[in-house]
């Protein structure tokens, strides 16, 4: 049995290519869909043949056309939308479905846009929908595939301390263990976690990131495991978690530190065991998911502290990442600087060049407390406020950075040493490099003064000669 059939529409334009999950093949849309221009439609008819043909090639979008009549399919339907969120699906619904709020809900969570049947005079409007949503989703696309970038996933950096967190994450791509990943805020632990699952195994399953910090504490359980319906107030549908939505590939757990201990029990429970319950369900249901997670507290402190779960963080801490802060990355602060200038470059109109001297000067002597989400920050303020080609530190709003340069920091040992060596030279000239008279004035042996001499690397040869004439 074929996988799919593909009906290509017969003009000799260049066509894009869409995927159609049609489950009602009694019907006649797919003859209409055929009317479509420039565009070439891969045929499935079960939601099995579409699993294997999202794994065999690269869709940006899809079509679905169903039958929400039956409550049997809401699950596997709600199961496969969301496992399959790389691409923009386009539904096509009779109208008397869009009453029920089940399907209301599954749109907007799951969907790019939806179409009323039967389509008629809606086929151009559906035309400009799909190129709209290719156009976004091949966007999206492209900023992973551009060269240099795909390699580590938008981290960029040639500094010792970042080409070794590309070979630590080369290195744990290949395992299914539990990865913590450690950092400031803004050290990009988001994407590490996304090269870790995009190198591994599950690279071709969902990816699916949560922020445990941002969710109330009344909804956690909830988004995390999931509901039945009539598990609670307003529960009208069962809900999957988002543990059960990265089935076969990566959770992304993001500021795992801000979890609530509560929580933290019953994720331990599945991490060990490998099974979930959803809330209003005492059924324990097998899911095979990968844990990474992510925070830029001390963990290791919140266990003495009793905030976090002991057994929880050496579960989660099996391989450890540790990014380092931007300000600690060498030229690498140049280096992103003038990346994501060419990545936000197309905004402008081709207007701005680049920076100037000074504007780098000002990036590579900034403390960058924000990290790289700082620094981005900036590029793009620079680019906006800039009236010339170039970017100066004043439109990063860094221009104190030059004084910093100017006047660098110095240790209280150095600031001693530059004084000693300025008075003895001082002294020494007053009384005509007399060494004598310039140990006395100063208050130590001539062998002390010989000795200061020596180590502030000033000339013996003609003060010890002056010293002799005057003795």
């Amino acid at each position: 049995m074929e996988i799919y059939k593909t009906r290509e529409h017969p003009r000799t334009i260049a066509q894009r290519k869409a995927l159609f999950l049609n489950l009602d093949s009694g019907n006649t849309i797919a003859d209409e869909l055929a009317l479509l221009h420039g565009w070439q439609l891969h045929e499935v008819n079960s939601l099995e043949q579409a699993d294997k043909a999202l794994l065999q090639q690269n869709y940006f979008v899809g079509m679905a056309h169903f039958d929400w009549s039956d409550p049997s399919v809401h699950q596997a339907l709600s199961t496969f939308f969301q496992q399959h969120n790389q691409i923009a699906w386009i539904a096509l619904i009779r109208p008397e479905f869009l009453r029920d709020v089940g399907l209301r809900r599954a749109l907007f969570e799951n969907f790019y846009d939806y179409f009323s049947l039967p389509l008629a005079d809606n086929l151009s409007n559906l035309e400009t929908v799909l190129g709209h949503a290719y156009g976004i989703y091949h966007l999206q696309q492209l900023e992973s595939d551009e060269p240099g970038i795909n390699d580590e996933f938008q981290m960029v950096g040639t500094s010792q301390e970042m080409l070794s967190i590309f070979d630590q994450v080369r290195k744990v791509s290949k395992t299914d263990a539990a990865v913590l990943i450690t950092g400031e805020s803004g050290t990009g632990k988001e994407l590490i976690a996304r090269a870790i699952h995009q190198r591994s195994k599950r690279g071709a399953y969902p990816f699916v990131a949560v922020n445990c910090g941002s969710l109330p504490e009344t909804l956690i359980h909830s988004e995390l495991f999931g509901y039945e319906k009539g598990a609670f107030t307003g529960a009208a549908q069962r809900r999957l978690g988002r543990i059960e939505a990265a089935d076969q590939g990566s959770l992304f757990l993001d500021e795992i530190g801000d979890l609530d201990l509560n929580l933290q029990a019953h994720l331990l429970r599945f991490l060990q065991e490998g099974t979930i319950e959803r809330l209003g369900n005492n059924t324990p249901m097998q899911v095979d998911v990968r844990v990474i997670a992510a925070t830029n507290i001390d963990l290791t402190k919140a266990v003495e502290q009793g905030r976090f779960r002991e057994d929880l963080f050496y579960r989660l801490s099996v391989l450890n990442i540790e990014l380092p802060p931007l300000r600690s990355r060498g030229e690498d602060k140049e280096l992103l600087a003038r990346f994501f200038f060419k990545k936000f470059a197309s905004d402008h109109n081709g207007q701005l060049r680049g920076f100037t001297d000074e504007a780098i000067d000002a990036i590579n002597h900034h403390t960058w407390p924000g990290n790289v989400r700082e620094l981005i920050n900036r590029v793009r303020r620079g680019m906006i406020m800039s009236d010339n080609k170039l970017i100066t530190p004043q439109d990063l709003n860094l221009s104190s950075e030059i004084v910093a340069k100017a006047e660098p920091i110095r240790t209280l040992s150095e600031a001693r040493s530059e004084a000693e060596k300025r008075v003895i030279c001082v002294t020494l000239e007053r009384f005509n490099h007399n060494i004598s008279r310039a140990a006395k004035a100063l208050g130590v042996s001539r062998v002390t003064l010989y000795r200061m001499m020596e180590k502030h690397h000033l000339d013996t040869k003609e003060n010890s000669t002056n010293s002799l004439q005057h003795s």
